[in-house]
Parts: structure tokens; C-alpha cells; sequence
């Protein structure tokens, strides 16, 4: 699903030259759940950024479902985003003055879904996380674990083919962490989306099946 071949990154020229990759090898396979760690600076947000079409490599080659992206226009890229992936950010990056159904209907604005099938499709996935009752809700009416998963509704309402997850527990305490963190293990179990999820969290990341930790731009290991 996801591979790197010798992906590098720089930022920055001459003295302020920064390397963020170093040359990765990183392969993600369709319904994995790849957990990735390391300290800050060692390369795993840009990797994440990488994957999401969001930054592209300065070197090497980023490959999605066998197809090279380096290649693709600015709006093929923000088709695929649109089309096969969902976000999940640490802070939650809900409208303020939106009901949770109006939050997770966003991405289906932008397909130009109508009103009428968006909202059938936002209740659904809202019903998925348990928050069907809380749909009128806005985000200051909601505590930060109810805010999250209306977070992964909204991820989830487009059935994308991967999940990315950045620090997703991050501003959570330890139950609603993990009450997030089944959520996503039941997607990835039951309906076969390909997550990988950016951590600090040793405990987090041992929901995934397999934790690939950064070091200095480079891949330290992978288990």
C-alpha cells in the first residue's frame, strides 16, 4: 500500500541546510497497523507528511497502492488525499461553532456530495463511534475523547483506504486514550483500513501491529 525507495528529504540550503530523511526504506502493507516512533527531529513527521501528499520527497520515490506520486500534479495529490485518505490530528481540528453531523460532513462537501446523502453518511459514522445522540453537539459541549472521535468520524464518514493518525491520544487522558485507540484497532480489525499512527507513547503503540522507530532521518528498526 505504502512504500518508500531510498526517500529523502532536505530542508534549507547551504548553512541552513537541514536533513529530515536521510535516504528511508519503509514498506506498509494493505490492513497493517504500523505504529511510528522516535524523539523530535528524527524524521517520522515528515514521513507522515510524506504519505499524506502533503510534503514530497527531495530524493528517492514515494510509492501509494504500486502508483509513484512523485510524478502527479498538486491536484491529482489533493484528489488522492481526498478520495483514499483520512486525517487524525492531536488537536482535534474541529470547526468551533459546527454541530459534530456539520464536522463530519465537512470532507463531503468537498466531493459536493448533496445535503441529503451527507447527512445520512455523517450519522452513520458518527453512530460508529458512539456519538450518534451527541449529533447537534458543538466541540465546546463535547469533553476532548467525544471531541476526538467526532475527529475520526469525520476521518472515517469518506471509507478511506488509510488512516493517518498524528499523536491522535496526545491531548487526551489515559482512559479516553484508550478508548480512542480500540476505536482505531476496531476499524483496522473489522473493516481492513490500513492505519499508521505517529506516537510518543509506548502504551499507544502497542495497539499497532508493528513499530517502526526513527532515528536522525533513518529507520532504527522496525518490529
Amino acid at each position: 500500500m505504502i512504500e518508500f525507495r531510498n526517500v529523502k528529504r532536505v530542508y534549507g540550503r547551504g548553512e541552513a541546510t537541514a536533513i529530515a530523511l536521510k535516504g528511508v526504506d519503509m514498506k506498509i502493507e494493505q490492513g497493517e497497523f504500523a505504529a511510528i516512533m522516535g524523539h523530535s527531529g528524527s524524521g517520522k513527521s515528515t514521513s507522515m507528511n510524506i504519505i499524506g501528499c502533503l510534503d514530497s520527497p527531495t530524493g528517492g520515490e514515494y510509492l501509494f497502492g504500486g502508483v509513484s506520486i512523485g510524478g502527479l500534479s498538486r491536484d491529482t495529490k489533493a484528489l488522492l488525499r481526498r478520495e483514499y485518505l483520512g486525517f487524525i490530528f492531536q488537536g482535534f481540528n474541529l470547526l468551533g461553532r459546527t454541530t459534530a453531523r456539520e464536522n463530519v460532513e465537512l470532507p463531503l462537501i468537498y466531493r459536493g456530495m448533496k445535503a441529503k446523502d451527507r447527512h445520512k453518511l455523517a450519522l452513520e459514522a458518527l453512530d460508529q463511534v458512539g456519538l450518534l445522540s451527541f449529533e447537534s453537539h458543538t466541540p465546546a459541549e463535547l469533553s476532548g475523547g467525544q471531541q476526538q472521535r467526532v475527529a475520526i468520524a469525520r476521518a472515517i464518514v469518506t471509507k478511506p483506504l488509510v488512516l493517518l493518525a498524528d499523536e491522535p491520544t496526545g491531548n487526551l487522558d489515559s482512559a479516553r486514550s484508550v478508548e480512542v485507540m480500540e476505536l482505531l484497532r476496531s476499524f483496522n480489525r473489522d473493516r481492513g483500513i490500513t492505519i499508521v499512527m505517529v506516537t510518543h507513547e509506548e502504551d499507544m503503540a502497542s495497539y499497532a501491529q508493528r513499530t517502526i522507530r526513527f532515528r536522525d532521518g533513518e529507520i532504527e528498526s522496525h518490529r
